[in-house]
């Protein structure tokens, strides 16, 4: 990651952060009214092939203690009262700000993947995670509500499992890959208000 584009995170953080506040701590309130606790979901995701870090979301299913995997049909009884709307705007990512200043993640960049996946595909992640990972990213502006339509179609946890890993993998990768190539910040902030605009839409 370049200065330029460290230096832009932080300044666009900290100026959500404080436009948001009062946006997150009333839907914390609502999360913990409706829901009940944990009010956020941490869950480890790969920052490299190597290093892993504690993303921070807040939390739109019912927790249970063999959760693993990506989220499909077979996880979709277990989204609560709030979680199909902050799923649907994307508001559940609003905590990952602090991902963002502390340097796990970027605004822009590949979705950072599960430590499942890169390690049974280290060439590829090899690849994708010379790009800090982000919030959103190319792929998740072009691919994102294809792979949702895919993944519920699933009813197990191993036919998520199959469907992410033989589809849904291989073609984020390759959009991933094609802004690898072309990054900059005015990609960045099309990418960013692409993603605005979509979730507004």
């Amino acid at each position: 990651m370049t200065v330029t584009k460290r230096l832009f995170d932080i300044l666009v953080a900290l100026v959500l952060g404080i436009i948001l506040i009062f946006p997150v701590a009333f839907t914390a309130l609502l999360i913990l009214i409706r829901d009940g606790r944990p009010v956020f979901y941490i869950s480890e995701r790969m920052k490299t092939p190597t290093e892993g870090f504690r993303l921070v979301k807040f939390r739109t299913m019912k927790t249970v203690a063999s959760d693993s995997g990506v989220s499909g049909g077979d996880k979709a009884d277990r989204i609560t009262k709030n979680g199909h709307f902050l799923r649907r705007t994307r508001l559940d990512e609003v905590p990952q700000l602090w991902n963002v200043l502390k340097g796990d993640i970027s605004f822009v960049g590949p979705r950072p993947p599960l430590r499942q996946y890169v390690e049974r595909f280290p060439e590829l992640y090899r690849e994708v995670l010379k790009s800090r990972p982000g919030i959103t990213g190319l792929a998740s502006v072009y691919f994102h509500a294809h792979e949702e339509w895919l993944l519920a179609r699933a009813r197990t946890t191993a036919e998520t499992d199959v469907i992410y890993s033989r589809v849904c993998v291989p073609r984020k990768a390759r959009i991933d890959l094609i802004y690898q190539n072309r990054r900059n910040l005015c990609v960045d902030a099309m990418i960013m208000l692409k993603t605005v605009f979509k979730r507004l839409r």
